[in-house]
């Protein structure tokens, strides 16, 4: 093994007498280089941008959510405070969640009214999302807070006295339904800010004061929906959720925020995915020129090989000089293109001199498992390569 690396370190490093073969050698470790960078790099910025669109959802999505396995609502009693009280919970709020027709003037949408307590900016982070006016004042019982989806459809702004934005729920019941006034409840709210996070949060979503939500929809004081919840370690979810899930028993359920947006991340993962296979399928052609750059240095050295073979080197040792020659090679450009791409990953990170638009720059993760991925991908794919290509020797060739 010694013998075949000695020689595929100096076929590697020494210049061939055919310029054709040199030129061929350093396409080959151009392409390994190029192919490196542009794996490495994409991978780092499809970490950013799921990092980037995953923040949006860790404002508007607690760590945890408690829900009633049968029906919209339970009521918090104190064997549902006490499970929610201990030191793996920094906090937790109420909440109330229901579908809900909106008319502002002439024009209407049906998005979900979502009642939160005073509780609710410790669990959620939600007055970060405001862009215009102000969160929830709980002083003001009929305040509401608008998406900018909703916003846009119903041409509804903050603070605009004049007209009242009406909010509709059925009222529960069973026939046909005979008049709008006896079917159902009504209130009327005041727009008091307008938040942007997503398309589909901003179109889905208008907050107002649990005691509002529990007028309209006929709720007791202590009747909610879900309780959301923010853990002291984030690295504890899943035990905590597991005990909570103990405690509260099947009546319950509790959820993560992955659980929570579980399409959401699925779509992330397999973007990543596709990206990670697109480029490497552009690394495995530029492999090709590996294989080129390796069959052409068999041809060339074919005097020496056959040198060696009458010197009594076996076919098999001598396939395995071509073999660690395509692997060095790979190794080679793997490395300088790492050594590239790393620092540029980083800079960009700390500093965002390639920008999205003049405010934005592109979002990049710096992860130790993307370097893996690349190492693993390439030395995988370039010994292959080279064993591919050493498959050319046959004794038949250096007789």
């Amino acid at each position: 093994m010694n013998f075949s690396l000695y020689i595929a370190k100096r076929y590697l490093f020494s210049k061939s007498n055919n310029n054709a073969i040199n030129i061929i050698t350093s396409i080959a470790t151009i392409g390994v280089i190029v192919s490196t960078i542009a794996l490495f790099v994409v991978l780092s910025v499809f970490s950013g941008l799921k990092t980037f669109s995953l923040s949006f959802i860790q404002t508007a999505d607690p760590d945890l959510k408690i829900t009633s396995v049968k029906g919209k609502s339970f009521f918090f009693n104190d064997s549902v405070q006490s499970s929610v009280i201990n030191d793996k919970i920094s906090g937790y709020t109420k909440v109330i969640e229901e579908r809900a027709f909106f008319n502002y003037r002439d024009k209407s949408h049906i998005a979900v009214i979502k009642g939160v307590d005073s509780n609710y900016l410790s669990v959620n982070r939600m007055d970060t999302a405001v862009y215009f006016g102000e969160w929830i004042n709980h002083g003001a019982k009929y305040a509401t807070v608008v998406g900018s989806g909703i916003s846009n459809i119903l041409s509804v702004g903050a603070y605009d006295y004049m007209e009242a934005l009406k909010i509709f729920v059925p009222k529960p019941g069973e026939g046909f339904i005979t008049s709008a006034k006896t079917t159902f409840n009504q209130v009327n709210t005041q727009p008091i800010g307008i938040y942007k996070l997503t398309d589909e949060i901003d179109k889905k979503y208008v907050y107002g004061t649990l005691e509002l939500v529990q007028e309209l929809l006929g709720y007791k004081h202590d009747q909610i929906s879900a309780i959301e919840l923010k853990l002291a370690n984030q690295k504890n979810v899943k035990s905590v959720q597991g005990e909570l899930q103990e405690f509260l028993g099947r009546n319950y359920k509790v959820e993560t925020r992955q659980q929570l947006n579980s399409v959401f991340y699925k779509m992330l993962n397999t973007e990543n995915l596709a990206s990670y296979l697109v480029f490497t399928l552009i690394l495995i052609i530029a492999l090709f020129n590996v294989i080129g750059a390796i069959v052409m240095m068999i041809i060339d050295k074919k005097d020496n090989l056959k040198t060696l073979f009458h010197l009594g080197t076996e076919i098999k040792v001598i396939r395995r000089i071509f073999v660690l020659h395509g692997f060095l090679l790979t190794i080679f450009g793997l490395f300088v293109g790492l050594a590239i791409a790393i620092p540029f990953v980083l800079l960009q990170k700390k500093y965002g001199f390639i920008m999205i638009t003049q405010s934005l720059a592109y979002p990049v993760e710096f992860y130790l498992i993307n370097i893996l991925s690349v190492i693993i991908t390439i030395v995988v794919l370039g010994f292959i390569a080279a064993k591919i290509a050493s498959g050319r020797i046959s004794k038949k060739l250096i007789e």
